[in-house]
């Protein structure tokens, strides 16, 4: 009996430990996709959305990122949504984005942002695929479902759940839901 109370307590603890972080970890889905699925890249909607997140999540902002993660793009241009979403404003910010993690490696994400985390002050952004990023959140805490029909939403992740706000929209003129 004592075994299992034991065993119970050190799960706990490596559960409280998954995310242990006072980085603010921003959830956000690629932009917007052509009509034709069998094109890659972003469409003209998803473009002004690249442009758009310049603003919202830039210098100037108070978000103070310092990190930014998408999922890796395969050599034949699919899955590079989240990166080109992401790439303006990585420019504006001196900011290398770090794709090497498989859409669905849901440990590889958890753990680079862990990685970055316990070594920097500077808030985390991950855009991803969005059934993927649902899960990316669970991993970090904050369970949710990112909506299929929408591109503009932010989800926010603060001390291992999501904020009371989340979530909330990019504010995209012309653009947002």
């Amino acid at each position: 009996m004592r075994g299992i109370f034991g065993l119970a307590l050190i799960l706990a603890l490596a559960v409280n430990t998954v995310s242990a972080f006072s980085n603010k970890v921003f959830l956000i889905r690629h932009g917007e996709k052509p009509a034709n699925h069998n094109v890659t890249g972003l469409s003209a909607q998803g473009e002004e959305r690249a442009q758009c997140l310049r603003h919202v999540f830039g210098a100037s902002s108070g978000y103070d990122i310092g990190y930014i993660i998408v999922e890796d793009y395969k050599s034949d241009g699919s899955r590079d949504r989240p990166y080109e979403t992401v790439e303006p404003l990585a420019k504006d910010l001196g900011l290398t984005i770090d794709h090497h993690c498989s859409k669905d490696d849901t440990k590889c994400a958890k753990d680079s942002i862990k990685s970055y985390a316990d070594n920097n002050n500077g808030n985390i952004l991950v855009c991803w695929e969005h059934q993927e990023l649902g899960k990316i959140g669970a991993a970090l805490g904050g369970k949710f479902d990112y909506p299929s029909d929408h591109f503009n939403l932010i989800y926010e992740i603060y001390h291992k759940d999501l904020t009371s706000n989340s979530p909330y929209s990019e504010n995209c003129p012309g653009l947002d839901n």
